[in-house]
């Protein structure tokens, strides 16, 4: 095996730091005790040291992925920092500000790195400025989101920013962080055992990924690649329950009735295979297949377990991985 390509490590950056405002931040700071803090806005995030951790540390990672086996690692903007409901122009300062910093780790490791942009969703025209200067003066390999940021994914508001990213021909992910931080908060109950974590995230990637299929993305945009983290939450658990719906209910689309029709859209969508648990990724692998599926670790995080998982399946997962980033065009020297 020649080495994995994840799709899924998130990194923090010391040039996005303050990046937004001294309102919201972020921030990186220690208590009294030497316990670490993160804030951003009046949240913060206690006990996690990322100034000391991989996830700012570029050696750690290194070494983190050599022992890991993965050869490429596509970085992408901390979920805490998605900042898709500050002001507008906080979001494309501190945009702006990180994907200049990660365009800097790229160049240094040209050969281990490749990168996905921030892009401040609250401000469309801006958000597709942001990525066209990150992949055409970066070489950044697609966007990177929230699933929340005031607009529903199958809204036709969107339009012109995924007409960009045909335009641009790069993918986009889409990848849920915790509501509350710089939005509304949907549920006060996620935030007893940091459940949001997992259960949040699940109904998030579900939901995204149903407007993905139900508003019809692949039909008027059948060049757009979109992936969805964690093997799309809970939607392979509810994929025939989601056929049905689509087959028989007044309200779904006339086109998505017809027999077959949900299912041909559903797998025009892109999963990570970060789903923690071998009996919980063979069920979802034997729901999405390997024809759309990457390799995805959140590279760092608390919810370790995918790489165990993939046994005979690095191959088919690299190629794809290679498709959907479009190295042959943008890195050849990554496949």
């Amino acid at each position: 095996m020649k080495g994995l390509i994840d799709v899924h490590g998130h990194i923090v950056l010391e040039g996005s730091l303050g990046a937004a405002g001294p309102t919201c931040g972020p921030e990186l700071g220690e208590y009294e005790d030497g316990t670490t803090w993160f804030r951003v806005g009046d949240w913060k995030l206690d006990g996690v040291p990322y100034r000391e951790s991989l996830f700012m540390q570029t050696n750690l990672r290194l070494e983190a992925m050599d022992e890991a086996n993965i050869r490429v690692q596509a970085l992408s903007p901390n979920p805490l920092t998605y900042l898709h409901w500050i002001p507008a122009p906080d979001a494309i300062n501190f945009c702006r500000a990180h994907n200049e910093d990660l365009a800097s780790v790229i160049r240094e490791h040209p050969d281990r790195f490749v990168a996905f942009a921030a892009l401040p969703m609250q401000d469309l025209d801006a958000a597709i400025a942001e990525l066209e200067r990150s992949v055409r003066d970066y070489g950044f390999l697609g966007g990177y989101i929230g699933t929340d940021f005031g607009v529903d994914l199958d809204s036709h508001d969107l339009d012109s920013f995924y007409a960009a990213c045909v335009e641009l021909d790069v993918p986009l992910f889409v990848h849920p962080t915790s509501s509350g931080l710089d939005g509304p908060l949907r549920d006060q109950r996620m935030r007893k055992y940091n459940l949001d974590l997992v259960i949040e995230f699940s109904y998030e990637e579900t939901i995204a990924t149903s407007m993905i299929v139900f508003g019809g993305l692949s039909k008027r945009f059948p060049e757009l690649d979109i992936c969805v983290s964690h093997g799309g939450g809970s939607t392979m658990m509810h994929r025939s329950k989601l056929r049905a719906l689509a087959e028989r209910r007044p309200s779904s689309p006339e086109w998505i009735r017809e027999p077959g029709a949900f299912d041909e859209a559903l797998d025009r969508v892109w999963f990570d295979c970060h789903v923690t648990g071998k009996e919980e990724f063979e069920f979802a692998l034997a729901q999405i297949g390997t024809d759309r599926l990457v390799f995805g670790t959140n590279f760092g995080g608390w919810d370790k377990g995918t790489l165990h998982s993939i046994d005979g399946l690095d191959e088919v997962m690299n190629q794809n991985a290679a498709n959907l980033l479009r190295l042959a065009k943008r890195a050849p020297h990554l496949i």
